[in-house]
């Protein structure tokens, strides 16, 4: 027996057994125990009782528009129970943040046995999912090695960093690309090619600068100051469904200002149900169409503000159209039919188009026309589409028509906004490399990236790409298969090693994406490090979550800061000291709270932050409204476009659809127009697939967040949805699988015959997580609509038209 094995001239076996029957015999209220051996039965004692419970502050932080306070119950250093925010009361302002149904899951999240544990490295083909498992040292050295030589063999604009939501909440862990610890990282390493636009809002946050200089909407608050609430694709009730959203706040201003709600969606969505006054189906993709329809009744009935138009507004008629643009070039022409497309845009040809009927979309327009003030907003579905930039701009006419643009009350069409307390983020270097691609673009720059120019491919910064993409950083996203389009095309693309040479994958799970990496690194939760993060859309409250780490670090998962700065100190010193500045990750976020605090004295310490678990303020000026003080005053506070002015006649966008290459199904215009697009309502292609198929956002994951929690699927099954009338045709009932196939791809999935979606128009949730045979028959049984949607991008912003596809349905 060694020396270590003896403790005091006794054996540590026997030190055991007589430990383990002294507390025994102590637990009986009998035996007493030798002097030396007390304390290490009472040890042994106390570590038999059940630890005492914590409750730690957290959050989730997923990209669902809200942003969710949960108290974790800790015991052994591990949660067992989920509970919510518990401050506050039910008047909105102070109210509770409480969690929906995914975000009080977590538990499952965190505990999944699924969850990654080790660095691994891939050791089959991308996307069979075949990795073992390597040591830190070895991923860390074999990163390194691979960006050096990429940069040495490449340059810089060969890396680029994907596309990514996964933390869009986190600070220090947030994974948003451009502000993400990996760019922070790569602009100390002499920069990436960045990307711009997001695959939720690239069409809306592209157009609405051509026509008011920002993309602002009033707060979703100001709509106890209207009297009708008009709602595009809006769906709330579901994309943002939690405390943290602005469901609660939507009922709560309806019922203090009376307000009649109007829902127009190819969907009875859940925000419509029960909530709304009427809802009005309509076919994807024509929303530009039944706007047009609008505005010829508001023109022809007198029911515009001219005075508004005349004052505010660029190209609405010919006094107001600017120089150089074409006569009868200006919206009223457009709408009346004097442009150059000679068609009135009556009610009879709008109808046409929509799928709405005549009379309903005159009786709207009055509607809009004689509600003073009017909330005219949309969601972000109807953006998704091939021709979305001209459907954002379009919908927006109604309160630019109507006047009700800079008011309490009413809106600029956008999406909703918010107040957000003040927040410092993690600081980002310059990027020195300016090349920047579209977000939706990255598999052509992999494909064909020297090919790809400015005015064909949407190539930002230089005329072309110089080089494709060689390394791709992918942290905590899904986007490189599950959300990106046509995965069967992009599975081919990513499985050429001789294309893209090293793909890097920072998650928690084995996603769809994660199978297709070459190192796959564990990362933790924001729920298990420090951070303080702000609301998202909130309304006119805002607040700020300190989150805790729930539990100690386990297995060998480690945070995107060690991760970061570990690989810093191989790429070398300086990188290493422009990265971290000296400061740990607990450091960094006392610093920032520090210039928050300098910046805005109101907020509570640091300690008492911490200690509180959230902070909440209302908005000290009530709402926010969007474009107030142009309204007020327009010299003194101008727009930021060309003109200063709302411009419904662009001459920038006249100019980029002069000089762009186009295909002949695109349409870019200094109006917004409606046009006609590819696998639209009425494409040759609907012969061979006669339904329309979009996606919209599933109470049972935030994008695929959540995907793969079983209460969750349990709850909120995968289905598409049909119309009884389209079910009938092709024998299918309730609940029966069906498959569901383009020229692109197949998947299974179980249907929903219901009347709660046009005929026509079919739909699922987006999110699921894909799975299919990749060597085999390509069957995704996992139903992914991605399975199904193209790679084609849209014609200015270049952004992803997932909810414009044809498909047929039949019974499997």
């Amino acid at each position: 027996m060694s020396e270590n094995e003896h403790s005091g001239g006794i054996s540590r076996r026997a030190l055991v057994k007589s430990t383990a029957i002294g507390s025994l015999a102590l637990a009986a209220g009998g035996l007493s125990l030798p002097f030396g051996l007390r304390p290490a039965a009472a040890a042994l004692q106390q570590s038999l009782q059940p630890a005492a419970d914590k409750v730690v502050w957290g959050a989730c932080s997923v990209n669902c528009g809200s942003r969710c306070a949960l108290r974790l119950h800790v015991r052994d250093d591990e949660v067992y129970w989920v509970e919510t925010d518990n401050t506050g009361d039910d008047i909105y302002g102070n109210h509770q943040v409480r969690a929906c149904l995914r975000g009080r899951s977590i538990r499952r999240r965190i505990n999944h046995p699924d969850r990654l544990n080790y660095p691994m490295k891939r050791v089959g083909k991308r996307g069979e999912g075949k990795f073992v498992r390597i040591s830190w040292d070895e991923a860390l050295d074999s990163l390194a090695a691979s960006l050096k030589g990429t940069v040495e063999k490449y340059g810089n604009e060969a890396v680029y960093i994907n596309y990514s939501s996964g933390i869009v909440g986190g600070n220090i862990t947030r994974s948003s690309p451009y502000a993400s610890l990996v760019a922070r990282l790569m602009n100390c390493y002499g920069g990436f090619l960045s990307h711009y636009g997001t695959y939720s809002t690239a069409q809306i946050a592209c157009a609405m600068p051509y026509t008011y200089g920002s993309n602002d909407g009033n707060s979703t608050s100001d709509i106890e100051n209207s009297k009708l609430v008009v709602m595009f694709g809006n769906n709330p009730a579901e994309t943002r469904m939690s405390g943290g959203g602005i469901t609660y706040f939507l009922e709560q201003a309806r019922d203090r200002s009376n307000a009649r709600m109007i829902v127009i969606d190819p969907r009875y969505t859940d925000t419509a149900a029960g909530r709304e006054d009427e809802w009005i189906p309509i076919r994807p993709g024509t929303d530009a169409a039944l706007v047009a329809g609008i505005a010829w009744v508001l023109i022809e009935e007198n029911l515009v503000d001219q005075p508004f138009l005349d004052k505010y507004c660029v190209g609405y008629d010919q006094t107001t159209l600017p120089e150089g643009a074409p006569a009868n070039g200006h919206y009223k022409a457009y709408i009346q039919g004097h442009g150059d497309d000679a068609t009135a845009k009556t009610p009879e040809w709008a109808s046409r188009v929509t799928g709405i009927p005549v009379d309903r979309i005159i009786k709207l327009a009055r509607e809009i026309g004689t509600a003073k003030p009017a909330y005219i907003c949309q969601g972000w579905g109807p953006q998704r589409q091939a021709n979305g930039e001209l459907t954002s701009r379009a919908i927006a006419m109604l309160p630019i028509l109507t006047g009700n643009v800079g008011i309490n009350g009413g809106n600029s069409g956008a999406r909703e906004s918010t107040y957000t307390i003040t927040i410092e983020r993690m600081p980002l270097p310059d990027n020195p490399v300016k090349t920047q691609i579209s977000c939706f673009s990255w598999t052509d720059a992999i494909a064909r990236g020297p090919e790809m120019t400015a005015i064909r491919d949407g190539v930002r910064g230089k005329d072309k790409l110089d080089v494709p993409i060689k390394f791709i950083w992918n942290y905590a996203g899904n986007t490189i298969i599950n959300q990106h389009s046509d995965i069967n095309k992009t599975h081919d693309i990513l499985q050429d090693e001789s294309q893209c040479e090293m793909i890097v994958v920072i998650d928690n799970f084995m996603t769809s994406s994660a199978k297709y990496a070459d190192l796959l690194l564990p990362d933790l939760m924001t729920v298990e490090q420090e951070d303080i993060i702000p609301n998202d859309y909130a309304g006119n409250m805002g607040y700020l979550i300190f989150l805790q780490p729930v539990t100690a670090p386990k297995f060998e998962r480690k945070p995107i800061y060690w991760i970061m700065s570990e690989l810093a100190k191989r790429l070398g010193p300086d990188v290493h000291q422009q990265f971290t500045e000296g400061r740990t990750q607990a450091e960094w976020l006392q610093y920032l709270y520090a210039k928050m605090v300098a910046k805005d004295p109101q907020l509570p310490t640091y300690e008492a932050l911490k200690e509180m678990g959230i902070f909440k303020r209302k908005d000290p000026n009530g709402h926010f409204v969007a474009y107030k003080k142009f309204r007020d005053d327009p010299d003194a506070h101008p727009l930021k476009t060309p003109s200063g002015k709302i411009e419904i006649y662009s001459s920038r966008l006249a100019d980029i659809a002069h000089k762009w290459q186009l295909e002949k199904d695109e349409t870019i215009s200094p109006l917004p127009v409606y046009a006609s697009t590819f696998e639209g309502w009425d494409a040759p292609d609907r012969s061979q697939f006669p339904l329309q198929l979009f996606g919209f956002h599933y109470k049972a994951r935030t994008h695929s967040s959540y995907g793969n929690v079983d209460v969750l699927q349990a709850a909120c099954r995968q289905e598409v949805w049909l119309n009884p009338v389209d079910a009938a045709a092709r024998g299918i009932k309730n609940g029966e699988m069906v498959r569901v196939f383009n020229a692109r791809g197949e998947l299974r999935i179980a249907a929903k015959v219901t009347p709660r979606i046009m005929p026509g128009v079919s739909a699922m949730g987006q999110g699921a997580w894909h799975t299919a045979d990749m060597t085999g028959d390509r069957v995704d049984h996992g139903a992914c609509i991605n399975t199904l949607t193209t790679h084609r991008p849209s014609p200015l912003a270049k952004g992803n038209p997932q909810h414009t596809n044809l498909v047929q349905i039949e019974k499997a």
